[in-house]
């Protein structure tokens, strides 16, 4: 697909940011296996991935006082990027320290980075939502292909206790049509058993 330089864009009343094309994920659910873009965004393939001062050039053409939450979510997975990541949330904290930050993820940074990731996301995230998709391991690593395999599932329940400690709000989402009810209530379970407040999703939300 054609690749663009979309940093930001808009959903909702959210200001999304764009930082990478890569994932250790190849959901059989994402929007990308199918698509280039979300609503009205432009193309979400980057020609490069953006440095942090090509972000904060783009962040600078937004009015954030019209946004009630920037959320890094894109084409790829954003804790890929932490270093940037977190020195992005710093400036858009300075810029309006009120602004609600959150991160979407598919929990895994912890293994991307090799260590534990969330105390690092304290005083910069507010929320963390997190792709939990199902309630069993071996059916989580089906629909996610994670290039980690069986310790991924383990390690996603990890970061979100980590994260209940180290954030104002962990949510974990399933999407609509890819598991039974039976399962989203034992998906229900086990946030309750983290502390996390469960969310099922649309497949295009």
């Amino acid at each position: 697909m054609k690749k663009e330089m979309t940093i930001v864009y808009d959903v909702h009343d959210g200001l999304y940011i764009n930082l990478t094309n890569r994932c250790p994920c190849a959901c059989t659910f994402c929007l990308r296996q199918t698509m280039d873009r979300v609503g009205n965004s432009g193309g979400l393939w980057l020609e490069h991935e953006p440095s942090f001062e090509e972000i904060a050039a783009a962040i600078s053409t937004r009015d954030l006082s019209r946004y009630s939450e920037v959320v890094f979510c894109g084409f790829g997975e954003p804790t890929e990027r932490l270093d940037v990541l977190l020195r992005t949330a710093d400036y858009i904290k300075s810029l309006s320290p009120d602004m609600k930050i959150r991160i979407n993820t598919n929990g895994l940074g912890d293994l991307i980075h090799g260590k534990p990731i969330a105390p690092q996301l304290t005083g910069r995230i507010d929320v963390v939502s997190i792709s939990l998709n199902t309630p069993n391991a071996q059916e989580y690593l089906r629909l996610t292909r994670s290039k980690f395999g069986e310790q991924s599932f383990d390690a996603m329940l990890r970061f979100a206790r980590d994260c209940v400690s180290a954030v104002h709000e962990v949510v974990m989402t399933t999407v609509s049509t890819t598991i039974t009810h039976e399962e989203e209530e034992q998906c229900r379970a086990i946030c309750a058993q983290i502390g996390a407040r469960y969310r099922i999703r649309p497949w295009e939300d």
